[in-house]
């Protein structure tokens, strides 16, 4: 369905009679010509379309299906999220939803719980202020003086991607159309692309633009043509609905760390709870003879929950919708096709496990505010000024998003561990946060999306190592000396191999 001036119920405000169209709209509509044509109205999509249109530019918002989607990720919005959506004036979105307040996590380890709040006086800790430099492409600021804890919110994601294309359809400088995009349409002779092509109806269509941006998530068909690198996979998160499940600690997202890989649980409404439970790919336990995944769920999973949540898993694996997403890593890169912009899951992914995606998404937004701002690039069709911008775009980013990335991807090599070094760092970890203070402050700050330093990132995961070795020497009689020798140095040499192969895949453009 083409959501045009004739389709629209009249509620929406951009529905006008056609003689007083504004003549962006008319190009839109009639000819399908717009400064900008975003493709995918996902979480990125429709802010940067909206954000688009806020600045004044004419933007065609294309998405192949206009219903609700009903994801099981994308589901959690750390508090450097919730601070990025109110820069963008979209803090509205989280209402009437039935979004939940987070304060924090709740890890628990062989039965055992440690609170990791969100921090509220951290050095280093920044919010975001409300101006935006355009030239710099980045928000001003400013330490939080707030007495208050920073808070996330977790929904339905469907729910939320329904209140950002309500709000989409308000702006007057954007045209919606529901219309699946096969590929691009690129000049013969330089290379740069110029719009889409679609299908609208059944019917063959095209939309063209100065800047077409591709936002089509994880499952991109566009990837694999202008990415050089490929995602990898090596596990799933089956997720599962929970009703009236009694959690530890309420508000919270919990991780539960035990023999198998991890499992997340949170709210995601007043009686709604998610879990998502990581299934590595060729577990035994997962076999046919075992019973499958439910299999796995039943007998592995099941036992390793809290007493209170057992209940409600058990009931929802019986009578609920089982339903899988693979975990998927894809470092990013930098956009160089002229005419072409790739953003969101489609240029780079990390593990779901520390719920950092949409806070990727909504600051990179509100980096491309300034930084494709009309005082910045008065015309979008300057293809050598965009690519200019983009590259800067590329390595500012990556003050927030090297640190998820990179947390997100050791973090699950740690809570997956599957031998006997990474079950070492597994538990140095554990009491590392059971220590409190900038022990937790400092790892839940990054998190968050609160503290925005990769050298924060580096000092606690080694310190992290550096505990789990000495539990490990500090176990040891005096004649074993040689083998808890042997057994620091493969700790610290595991902890190596997994944080910096994902810090070197940040250092690259």
């Amino acid at each position: 369905m083409s959501l045009t001036l004739d389709s629209l119920p009249s509620s929406v405000p951009n529905h006008q009679h056609p003689a007083t169209l504004d003549p962006n709209a008319v190009r839109r509509i009639a000819h399908h010509e717009s400064d900008v044509v975003v493709v995918g109205a996902g979480i990125l999509g429709t802010a940067l379309a909206i954000t688009f249109a806020r600045q004044g530019r004419s933007v065609i918002l294309l998405e192949k299906s206009l219903k609700e989607p009903d994801r099981i990720v994308g589901e959690l919005l750390q508090p450097g999220g919730v601070e990025a959506l109110k820069v963008l004036g979209l803090v509205e979105c989280l209402e009437q939803i039935d979004a939940v307040k987070v304060k924090g996590y709740e890890v628990i380890y062989y039965g055992t719980g440690v609170e990791i709040a969100y921090p509220d006086n951290v050095i280093g800790k920044f919010r975001y202020g409300r101006q935006v430099d355009a030239g710099r492409g980045s928000a001003d600021c400013v330490k939080s003086n707030s007495q208050a804890r920073p808070e996330g919110r977790s929904f339905h994601h469907g729910r939320f991607i329904k209140r950002l294309r309500e709000r989409a359809l308000c702006e007057p400088n954007i045209t919606v159309v529901e219309s699946t995009v096969t590929g691009t349409v690129k000049n013969g002779w330089t290379g740069q692309v110029l719009g889409v092509t679609s299908m609208t109806k059944g019917e063959p269509d095209a939309y063209f633009g100065n800047l077409t941006v591709l936002a089509d998530g994880y499952a991109s068909r566009f990837r694999k043509e202008y990415i050089s690198h490929t995602p990898v996979s090596k596990s799933k998160f089956w997720g599962l609905e929970l009703i009236d499940a009694d959690l530890p600690r309420p508000l919270h997202g919990h991780v539960v760390l035990g023999e198998g890989a991890p499992v997340l649980l949170y709210q995601i409404g007043s009686r709604e709870t998610r879990a998502l439970v990581d299934v590595p790919d060729g577990l035994e336990s997962t076999s046919t003879t075992n019973g499958g995944v439910k299999g796995h769920l039943r007998n592995v999973v099941l036992p390793s929950l809290p007493k209170s949540v057992q209940p409600s898993f058990a009931s929802a694996l019986e009578s609920g919708k089982l339903r899988s997403m693979p975990n998927s890593f894809l470092p990013p890169s930098t956009n160089r096709t002229p005419g072409l912009v790739i953003l969101g899951d489609a240029m780079n992914m990390r593990h779901p496990l520390t719920g950092g995606g949409m806070t990727v998404a909504f600051n990179d937004v509100v980096l491309l505010r300034g930084l494709l701002s009309p005082e910045t690039v008065p015309d979008l069709g300057n293809t050598r000024l965009v690519r200019q911008q983009m590259k800067t775009f590329h390595w500012q980013r990556k003050q927030l998003t090297s640190v998820i990335n990179i947390l997100a991807q050791a973090l699950y090599s740690l809570f997956a561990a599957n031998d006997p070094e990474l079950k070492a760092l597994q538990l140095g970890c554990f009491r590392y946060f059971q220590r409190g203070g900038q022990c937790i402050d400092g790892p839940v700050g990054l998190l968050a999306g609160i503290i925005r330093q990769p050298l924060v990132l580096f000092y606690h995961f080694f310190a992290v190592a550096l505990l789990a070795i000495w539990l490990v020497s500090s176990k040891s009689s005096v004649w074993r000396t040689p083998l808890a020798l042997a057994s620091s140095v493969g700790i610290f040499w595991k902890a190596c191999t997994v944080i910096f192969p994902f810090i070197f895949s940040e250092m690259r453009s």
